[in-house]
């Protein structure tokens, strides 16, 4: 056996290993939750969460506030009412979930292609009127025939629609005024939580009148629906057969 496949199965028998020891805690926490039901998520900041970043983007040169006599308009100013909607590190702002996609792609190609060579020596120097000839030179020396052909076809066809609305929290403002918020919310229903999950950079010129915003005005957007509970973990292949689907090449 080579060394190559040692270290393969080596590498093999360490994966299983970690895959059995994290199964095994993730059992026992599941075991511990055995007739009660899923935890809703504390409340937290965002913002001391393990791998929270600042977000970082191009920013516009700054531009010094002047101000004119006899003038309430000062230079930068974005409106010149105060309003309510969200503009400081901790405000609020709802967001409007509003996502229709359809996709509908098909592709189609055909191939054909036909040879055919034919060639030899039908009549050597009278060698028909030779018997002997007749058997040492053959009609026909080389002959070749092939025929390829392909059919290729393929179909996309996707359609999702999500409708729903949620809380966001602004929880930075960037230096030339984009307000960096995020969501979460989630709701629990018997043994089963649906979580959703908005975050994105917003300006606060689209913010409406109502304090709300459309999903489609957020930039960077990322937005997350999904579960977890009893009806989820049913429909997820067990951890033994995830790791195999990894690991097998075939």
């Amino acid at each position: 056996m080579s060394v190559t496949r040692l270290n393969r199965l080596a590498l093999s028998g360490a994966m299983l290993s970690l895959a059995a020891l994290a199964s095994g805690c993730s059992s026992i926490d599941r075991l511990s939750q055995i007739g009660e039901k899923p935890r809703l998520t504390e409340i937290e900041n965002p913002t001391t969460q393990p791998g929270y970043k600042p977000v970082q983007m191009p920013m516009p040169k700054p531009e010094q506030a002047s101000y004119n006599a006899n003038s309430l308009w000062r230079n930068g100013s974005r409106a010149f009412f105060k309003d309510q909607r969200a503009a400081r590190i901790g405000d609020l702002l709802t967001v409007t979930v509003n996502i229709t996609d359809k996709a509908n792609l098909s592709n189609e190609t055909q191939r054909s292609r036909s040879a055919k060579e034919d060639s030899g020596i039908t009549d050597f120097i009278g060698s028909s009127t030779i018997t002997q000839a007749n058997k040492i030179l053959p009609g026909k020396i080389l002959t070749t025939d092939s025929t390829s052909s392909s059919d290729g076809k393929g179909s996309v066809n996707r359609q999702e629609a999500l409708q729903t609305n949620v809380a966001a929290v602004v929880t930075q403002v960037l230096p030339n005024g984009n307000l960096v918020v995020e969501g979460k919310q989630e709701i629990r229903v018997n043994f089963e939580i649906r979580e959703l999950i908005v975050a994105g950079i917003v300006r606060p010129e689209d913010i409406q009148s109502d304090n709300t915003i459309d999903s489609s005005k957020i930039a960077q957007a990322r937005i997350a629906y999904g579960g977890r509970g009893q009806i989820t973990d049913v429909q997820q292949p067990r951890y033994g057969q995830q790791v195999m689907d990894v690991l097998l090449p075939f």
